[in-house]
């Protein structure tokens, strides 16, 4: 699937990974900073973004400058392809006057995952006009949740939402700020920016509506430190890109193997031994 305007293209590289137990769905979002076929051809730097996505169901990529579609070719190439979701629905939003890039909507279906089928809203806003374009998301959700009459809905990208783009005053004219149903997965205080220069929380996640909050995995959603999981320096993250990615997990739709300890596995063994032994 892709987006287009001015150059730039936007991927979901859905269920093209790594084979994982069929216990939890991690979806992610990674603003790879100009993913153009110079930097596709950079095989120590694809080595790294494919660690990176391999660890993901779902993955949001994006600034992406790829006219051609070459890098993206060469990006699914390494990629090991396994199909753990299901694409159900796909929805460009138009709106020029709300958007510089209008976001691309995808409704998804997963065995795996306990809220079943779920919605994901994109957003890569435009620095400038961060706070209007945050404040349009409330309009797609309205559009999106009528087509499909679905309200697991999650808005997940770079959106420039916080430091100077969006200052703390800003967020009383932000609706997903405003209305208690929206839940803000990376917090305010977190940094998804890789330099020492800034400190800033712009990439995020958002989840609309309690059912999908109880889906999410406590404490999974984060901002993922890839420099400190993959043992690369400094230098080799910024040039993958200036952000990290964000990343959440949602839990497993084996509810009744996802919920009995080991050791009340454990224990439940020795008592049936025990009353075996008896007989």
């Amino acid at each position: 699937m892709r987006w287009r305007s001015s150059g730039l293209s936007l991927f979901l590289l859905l269920s093209i990974f790594v084979l994982k137990s069929a216990t939890e769905l991690r979806i992610c979002a990674y603003n790879v900073q100009k993913f153009d076929s110079a930097k596709a051809s950079d095989e120590r730097l694809m080595h790294y973004l494919k660690l990176v996505l391999t660890r993901c169901d779902i993955s949001l990529l994006q600034h992406v400058v790829d006219p051609d579609g070459r890098a993206i070719e060469k990006l699914l190439s390494v990629l090991n392809r396994m199909q753990t979701v299901n694409v159900t629905g796909q929805y460009q939003y138009r709106s020029q006057q709300s958007f510089v890039r209008e976001p691309f909507v995808v409704r998804f279906q997963s065995k795996n995952a306990s809220i079943g089928e779920f919605i994901l809203v994109p957003l890569h806003s435009e620095p400038s006009k961060a706070v209007q374009e945050i404040n349009k998301l409330y309009d797609v959700f309205v559009e999106v949740s009528k087509k499909w009459n679905n309200t697991n809905v999650m808005f997940l990208g770079d959106f420039h939402a916080s430091c100077a783009y969006v200052k703390r005053s800003d967020r009383k004219n932000i609706r997903l700020f405003m209305k208690s149903e929206f839940s803000w997965l990376i917090r305010n205080r977190e940094d998804t920016t890789v330099t020492d220069a800034t400190s800033c929380a712009y990439d995020r996640i958002v989840v609309h509506g309690e059912p999908f909050l109880r889906a999410i995995k406590p404490f999974s959603a984060k901002v993922f430190d890839l420099g400190a999981e993959f043992k690369m320096s400094r230098s080799e993250v910024v040039q993958l890109s200036d952000h990290y990615p964000v990343e959440v997990v949602l839990k497993s739709s084996a509810l009744f193997l996802q919920a009995t300890p080991l050791l009340s596995l454990i224990s439940a063994s020795v008592i049936l031994w025990s009353f075996l032994s008896a007989l």
